[in-house]
């Protein structure tokens, strides 16, 4: 948290006062949006079908405000729900942000925490509708709601991909698992010494851990080229768990070229410093929050030479399992080891 003049205690506003505060700064964008923060309940006109998805971010489980400011975390938390619905082939228009928060919290900091929502609400055209606040016994809780909407014909599911379709990604991968690799080290070298952390160098994954954005841009771009997936995800948990949830919820297989990788430069220095090896880190290190998709070998003319995505590799036939092909062609079993939030860390 940035430091301040002045520090206001939450018993000194209220929760309705902390309310009418987050309120006042709140600003509709979507005609839809009946109805925001101020009754029982938000109203919104709904048009096609609705998607809704909720995540939740919990101190020392999915957060260390160590090192990550508040302004970055209330973006962040409405980037990795704007993400999801991005993933369904959705328009995000509507969030609610639900708060449990300690005592330990000023009200400037609740202030500099909703400064990141609403710069995201901005960024990404959503409307803060609602949501919660309340006390807890220790740490900070953020829950956000995410609404968005789609023509019937344009939602796309995990489960839609085809025997023979190109594995797309957009981006690169692996960088904000390094950003994170990078930022527990210095910790712990403050920690030890109480040197000050030296991020000379690591901007690029700094940002990709800290504050990550949706690739809303994905989205419009194969709107534009023509191209529907066929299947969709976003990348939370590491390419490799998320290839294998679109192999398995369409009953297929999956093989994905090392090669193919697209990992970019920042991040492949910062691993091989770690003595990690960069594909590694891309598979598995999850939180970069880009888009996996698959798409027709008829779209290829379409999406081959575009920048912002890579064709990583194809499915196949449930029988041939899941795979990484090595870059001497060699395979190898892909194994979901990214982030599952119940394993003890």
């Amino acid at each position: 948290m940035s430091e301040h003049t002045s520090r206001t205690e939450l018993n000194e506003l209220g929760e309705f006062g902390l309310i009418e505060r987050i309120a006042s700064r709140v600003r509709l964008q979507h005609a839809s949006s009946v109805k925001g923060i101020g009754d029982d309940a938000a109203v919104y006109e709904p048009r096609g079908h609705q998607v809704v998805t909720t995540d939740m971010l919990v101190e020392g489980v999915h957060f260390d405000l160590g090192y990550v400011p508040l302004k970055h975390l209330g973006y962040k938390s409405v980037v990795v729900n704007v993400s999801d619905v991005l993933a369904m082939n959705a328009v995000p228009r509507r969030i609610t942000v639900s708060v449990a928060l300690s005592n330990r919290f000023p009200v400037e900091a609740i202030d500099e925490l909703y400064e990141g929502v609403l710069l995201a609400c901005t960024n990404y055209g959503v409307d803060l509708v609602g949501g919660d606040t309340c006390s807890s016994p220790s740490g900070l809780v953020i829950s956000v709601t995410a609404i968005g909407e789609a023509a019937p014909e344009e939602l796309v599911y995990r489960s839609g991909a085809r025997d023979n379709d190109l594995l797309v990604v957009s981006g690169d991968l692996g960088g904000a698992f390094m950003g994170l690799q990078v930022l527990e080290r210095e910790k712990a070298v403050f920690k030890e010494t109480g040197a000050q952390p030296d991020l000379t160098g690591h901007d690029y994954i700094l940002e990709r851990q800290l504050k990550p954005e949706a690739r809303q841009d994905i989205t419009a771009l194969l709107q534009q080229l023509g191209v529907r997936p066929t299947a969709m995800i976003d990348i939370s948990d590491g390419l490799a768990s998320e290839a294998i949830h679109i192999a398995r919820s369409s009953g297929l297989g999956v093989r994905i070229y090392d090669e193919k990788i697209p990992i970019d430069p920042s991040t492949y220095d910062a691993a091989r410093a770690f003595n990690l090896d960069p594909s590694t880190c891309a598979l598995n290190g999850g939180e970069d929050y880009e888009l996996l998709f698959t798409v027709a070998q008829a779209d290829y003319e379409r999406i081959k030479g575009n920048p912002s995505i890579t064709v990583i590799g194809h499915m196949t036939d449930q029988a041939s399992g899941h795979h990484l092909v090595d870059k001497q062609g060699g395979l190898h079993e892909l194994r979901a080891q990214g982030w599952d939030a119940f394993l003890r860390r």
